[in-house]
């Protein structure tokens, strides 16, 4: 199994004081599935990403992840992204003064230096970047420019998707990545996604609210999220019932 969730709960800190998101979530992933978390608002989909990528602030009270055969909450954030975790943020922010470049140059050899492998030449990390900003038709001068910064919704999450195949993780946890993308965007997105995760030995959790990046990323299995819990898991059906009647009725029939 790639990720295995029990019995999770965590809470986020506020100004209020700690405040419990997930209330016993369980869930699994197996290696070459992709599996879609849906939900309303609030129910805890950000919460779980961030608990996953190890964000500050969320606290885990009770519960235990496995990934890829390791306690995934004793490993600080770089060395679950070392060990293939990939986080896609909803909304990916702007480092002002860096170039994406050095940026993903710099993410890729730290995460090899923590496997114990050699770092990649200025010409073989050009050569990798080139294929990947070409899988997401993605213009190499926009890779010279600082990460994120006067980007648009779209390229923004486009070179979030080449910083991901650069990386090639085992794992990604995509939150939202169909926020902010005009169809074009959205089905560029959706083949890259594929194209770089959609091989045997790897696995997503593609968070999302509708079904239409689910129509270009095809989930093996769906769940729906809602206070805290997983209330009901399917297959692709369910998304699609999802967008029908909404979440109201079949979490009522859950």
């Amino acid at each position: 199994m790639m990720l295995r969730i029990d019995d999770l709960h965590a809470a986020v800190e506020g100004a209020d004081g700690s405040q419990p998101i997930l209330k016993g979530l369980s869930l699994e992933v197996a290696a070459g599935e992709v599996h879609a978390i849906m939900g309303p608002n609030g129910a805890g989909k950000s919460t779980l990403a961030h608990v996953l990528g190890g964000k500050p602030g969320y606290e885990v009270t009770a519960g235990t992840v496995e990934f890829r055969g390791q306690d995934l909450l004793d490993l600080d954030p770089h060395e679950r992204a070392a060990a293939g975790l990939f986080l896609g943020f909803q909304y990916p922010v702007e480092i002002p003064g860096v170039s994406n470049v050095q940026f993903l140059r710099e993410a890729l050899n730290a995460q090899r230096k923590g496997r114990g492998e050699e770092p990649l030449s200025g010409g073989e990390f050009l050569k990798l970047a080139k294929e990947q900003a070409a899988l997401l038709k993605m213009d190499m001068e926009m890779l010279k420019r600082q990460v994120n910064v006067g980007f648009s919704g779209g390229e923004k999450k486009r070179a979030e998707m080449v910083q991901m195949g650069i990386l090639n993780p085992a794992f990604a946890v995509l939150d939202e990545t169909d926020s902010g993308l005009d169809i074009d965007a959205l089905r560029v997105v959706g083949e890259g996604i594929n194209a770089i995760m959609r091989k045997p030995g790897k696995g997503v959790l593609l968070i999302t609210h509708y079904q239409r990046l689910l129509d270009v990323v095809k989930p093996d299995r769906v769940s729906v999220l809602a206070d805290g819990r997983i209330v009901q898991t399917g297959g692709p059906e369910l998304a699609l019932r999802l967008e029908e009647e909404g979440y109201d009725a079949v979490m009522a029939d859950a």
